[in-house]
């Protein structure tokens, strides 16, 4: 599952080619620089919503809005027909896809996003890939370097591989759904359509067409009555 096609939809980013001669995904990460030096040409074709900060070195395709007190520092090449929302800030090499969003107060980093991919409400991206219509629920965050800040490795026949990268957040596959709040460790490799519920926090890989539940044990308890507190409603 760690092969660029066995996550991926290619057929539903321009930017396939990324992917030529890597073994694993995740070797696409640190060619984004390099990838967008030799295709970028800067030009934009979007519409501003309010007042936006666009760097020199951005493509934005037509149909694609940007909305007031965006940060698009780039490189970067955005797809048609997109939506970049209130305060997004895009950082340095990232390729997003045609109908993709990126919404309110999210960050994005050295990362690939497939059509329609979404990461809409308080996001952090950083070194990952988000497969065709991978969505990201409200305030999810992928995390990319390890406390140690040692490499990232994932586990190969249950034991560490190393990747040699020191930052690398997420391959998510086409179709996968991740909850509100949900963390994902490191090196996660999330496998199409799978679902990670809310408040998850999630390290390693997950096959397709799973779903990750978190059973937090809750209680409910009477409520004391305080000296002089009313009812409710009086």
């Amino acid at each position: 599952m760690f092969e660029a096609s066995e996550l991926f939809d290619l057929s539903q980013t321009e930017h396939a080619p990324i992917f030529d001669g890597c073994r694993y995904a995740w070797e696409a990460l640190p060619k984004i620089a390099a990838f967008l030096a030799a295709r970028l040409h800067p030009n934009l074709h979007n519409r501003c919503e309010g007042r936006a900060f666009i760097g020199e070195k951005v493509f934005i395709g037509e149909g694609t809005v940007v909305e007031d007190g965006v940060m698009i520092k780039g490189p970067a090449i955005i797809g048609r027909n997109c939506q970049i929302r209130h305060n997004a800030y895009i950082r340095e090499n990232v390729l997003i896809g045609d109908n993709c969003m990126v919404g309110n107060s999210t960050e994005i980093k050295n990362s690939l996003l497939c059509n329609n991919a979404q990461a809409p409400h308080f996001n952090y991206v950083g070194d990952s890939i988000l497969g065709y219509k991978a969505h990201l629920g409200a305030g999810v965050k992928i995390s990319n370097f390890t406390l140690f800040g040692a490499n990232i490795a994932v586990e190969v026949d249950g034991e560490p591989f190393d990747t040699g990268l020191r930052k690398f957040g997420a391959l998510l596959g086409d179709g996968c759904e991740i909850g509100c709040n949900a963390v994902l460790s490191p090196g996660s490799i999330i496998g199409r359509n799978s679902v990670i519920y809310p408040n998850v926090a999630w390290r390693g890989i997950l096959p397709e067409w799973m779903i990750v539940k978190n059973k937090a044990v809750q209680e409910v308890v009477a409520r004391r009555r305080r000296a002089g507190q009313p009812e409710a409603g009086r």
